[in-house]
């Protein structure tokens, strides 16, 4: 009997990543992630009961990864510095957003880890939320930021703007300078 080749968790994540971006939630199985790794499903069901354990793992580590970078956002004392702090940040992790948008399609009723799991990432999401309302209200109190628009508008803006597709393939360094620049300045020039 062939003894079963040893898949690291990152290399696990990095693998579910990138099947859950190209084939969605609905289109990823543990068959095609056994493949893509080389090994038996069988050995991924050692580790995972259901492949809504496995995506709720690993969108847990996706999103521990991204609050570690924002939580960086502090070390900036001023309103531009963070600015631009979050803007490489979240350019770096772009995909986040589609990402934890597919956990509306997760079926948790049925098992306790799951259902544990996205009560976890509920949790994260609301700190992730309390760091950037920290950054939005310091816009606002340094005058940085139009005080009459609610901080979700903002945030939420903000947000959306990683998740336009870049369907010309304009090179990602110009892709978000035009994004930034989108985002901290709007598309009209001056109107008086």
């Amino acid at each position: 009997m062939a003894r079963e080749r040893k898949v690291t968790r990152e290399k696990l994540y990095e693998t579910t990543k990138t099947l859950l971006l190209q084939h969605g939630y609905n289109g990823f199985n543990f068959t095609l992630l056994a493949k893509q790794l080389n090994i038996s499903r069988a050995a991924l069901y050692k580790h995972f009961k259901n492949k809504e354990e496995l995506v709720t793992d690993f969108m847990i580590f996706e999103m521990n990864k991204f609050l570690a970078a924002i939580r960086k956002i502090e070390n900036y004392t001023n309103f531009d510095a963070q600015f631009d702090y979050l803007f490489a940040t979240m350019f770096q992790h772009k995909e986040i957003h589609e990402i934890l948008g597919m956990t509306y399609l997760i079926y948790s009723k049925s098992n306790k880890k799951v259902k544990a799991n996205i009560e976890k990432l509920k949790n994260l999401h609301e700190d992730m939320y309390r760091y950037l309302q920290k950054f939005i209200k310091l816009g606002k109190k340094e005058n940085r930021v139009a005080p009459h628009i609610s901080d979700e508008a903002l945030l939420g803006f903000i947000f959306q703007s990683f998740s336009i597709p870049n369907h010309f393939h304009i090179p990602p360094s110009e892709w978000y300078a035009q994004i930034k620049e989108l985002v901290s300045h709007g598309m009209l020039t001056n109107m008086s």
